[in-house]
């Protein structure tokens, strides 16, 4: 059992940041009920390529482990009643539709709240309930961009360009969890649920971390720097003789290491590079000086010369070789779930390692109200008729 097989969760989210967060609150436990559209459900099942045999798209599977799926249209009385009848059986209500939405329809916070006051209700939506924006939808990408984030990720002499994977959805997906959390300890205290109201443009603004930090102190717009760094030099890719590796020089005594170690006393000893703020002033040449020296290395050479000086290194890999990487393996990263009809579902593995109540794989990604006629009868419900 999980450290939260004591707590139910009606999961009224689609996309991602929603089903994420609730998909990190069943691996650990949870009852996670999901609700989702006849007929076509989570905007991600449609999603792809690629789907598995069933139909289901990879894109769906990557959040929805360890749920159970109800059909329910919310615009029928049935639909509306039975959200009412999950919400007071559930210490947890996750949702991202717009702002006001479930209110309109009898099914927002205030109202659940009257028969079932210990209720924590989590909105998360593009800007969050107060502000300008309130009403404007708010895909990731869109975040990425009036968030600040596209503007630092890139070449420097290139376009702005979004990270490679939704960020903006899996860090909003990761606080509301965190905060669904506090808002249960809090509970604990005090009897009563409250509601959270998330939003993916704070969420995206407090992930600029050092560079917001940077602006709050200088008033300079940031800039890209690549696969530099803003305030750590060398903290970047190089290029070896056949690729690029990863160098992450985090201290001064690594730097003089390093330098002794590729043979480079000239730099070692210039008191204008001995600490990271004059390497940070000197990056323009520093940089392609310091690539000269590693120009004669293989990419296993360079990360093992960066070992010796005691400085953490690495190749540029691809998804498949970290995948196939050991450590991968051995830190039990890829988890098979198996549907009931026996067919394999490979999913990644939770990086919440409680060891003492470790995360459970019970469910495979269900598909489209599987779970329809067991949990509506769990609440005296009968299903709708097709």
């Amino acid at each position: 059992m999980g450290s939260l097989s004591h707590l139910r969760v009606l999961d009224l989210s689609r996309i991602l940041a929603g089903p994420y967060c609730t998909q990190m609150l069943a691996d650990l436990g949870a009852d996670v009920v999901k609700v989702e559209r006849p007929g076509a459900g989570d905007d991600t099942r449609g999603w792809g390529p690629p789907f598995d045999e069933s139909g289901m798209s990879a894109y769906f599977a990557a959040a929805n482990r360890n749920k159970r799926s109800v059909a329910l249209d919310l615009k029928t009385d049935l639909g509306r009643e039975a959200v009412r009848r999950l919400a007071v059986r559930s210490d947890v209500v996750v949702e991202n539709f717009r702002a006001g939405h479930l209110d309109a329809m009898g099914l927002g916070y205030d109202a659940l709240a009257v028969s079932n006051p210990g209720l924590v209700f989590c909105s998360i939506t593009g800007f969050g309930s107060t502000g300008p924006r309130r009403d404007e939808p708010g895909y990731d990408f869109l975040i990425q961009a009036m968030g600040g984030l596209m503007a630092i990720t890139g070449d420097p002499d290139g376009e702005p360009m979004k990270v490679g994977v939704a960020v903006a959805d899996l860090f909003a997906g990761t606080l509301a969890a965190v905060a669904i959390l506090a808002a249960l300890a809090g509970r604990g205290q005090s009897g009563r649920g409250q509601r959270i109201d998330m939003s993916l443009y704070d969420s995206q603004l407090s992930m600029l971390a050092n560079v917001a930090s940077s602006h709050l102190f200088t008033g300079v717009e940031p800039r890209r720097y690549g696969n530099a760094h803003p305030n750590i030099v060398p903290y970047q890719t190089l290029a070896a003789s056949d690729g690029r590796f990863a160098l992450a020089l985090g201290s001064d005594g690594q730097w003089a290491a390093l330098c002794r170690e590729l043979g480079r006393d000239d730099l070692a000893i210039r008191l204008d590079l001995a600490t990271n703020a004059g390497r940070v002033v000197g990056r323009d040449s520093l940089i392609p000086d310091l690539e000269r020296s590693f120009a004669a290395l293989t990419v296993d050479e360079a990360v093992a010369a960066c070992s010796r000086a005691g400085v953490p290194a690495g190749p540029v890999r691809g998804v498949a070789e970290a995948f196939n990487d050991p450590q991968t393996a051995a830190r039990q990263m890829i988890v098979e779930t198996r549907r009931t009809d026996g067919t394999i579902v490979p999913t990644v593995g939770s990086p919440l390692a409680l060891l003492a109540t470790p995360p459970v794989y019970r469910l495979a990604p269900p598909r489209l109200g599987e779970h329809t006629a067991e949990v509506l009868g769990e609440i005296g419900l009968d299903p709708p008729s097709d």
